[in-house]
């Protein structure tokens, strides 16, 4: 059974950085091309950022492009989400979600391809 753990989340100033990680466990990593999606209170979820399963792709929604940098390590089984420069607007519950493909060069910021979907952790930025 394949599993995604959310872990790094808090409270945050603006303007200050906050590292997530999603341990992946059930799955070789490498069958999975990986992706951030986050939701605030009122609103629909959204992508952030995603990589496919060699790295070889990244992609990132325009409002965090630069501040934020997904990385994976497919020998540990963990993504991270490395967030700096963060802004009230970032706050949210972050979700990790793992899509099943053998396009290795592949990953989306769409989430109805994704096949598995972690619990979420809460990510609040404030003064």
């Amino acid at each position: 059974q394949v599993q995604l753990v959310e872990s790094g989340g808090g409270l945050v100033q603006p303007g200050k950085s906050l590292t997530l990680s999603c341990t992946i466990t059930g799955v070789t990593l490498d069958q999975l091309a990986i992706g951030w999606f986050r939701q605030a209170l009122g609103r629909e979820r959204e992508g952030v950022a995603c990589i496919s399963p060699n790295s070889a792709e990244i992609y990132y929604q325009t409002t965090v492009k630069g501040r934020f940098a997904i990385s994976r390590h497919n020998d540990k089984n963990t993504v991270s989400l490395r967030m700096n420069s963060l802004k009230p607007e970032d706050a949210g519950v972050y979700y990790c979600a793992g899509l099943r493909t053998n396009v290795q060069n592949m990953c989306l910021l769409t989430d109805p391809w994704y096949d598995h979907w972690g619990q979420g952790t809460q990510v609040t930025v404030s003064a």
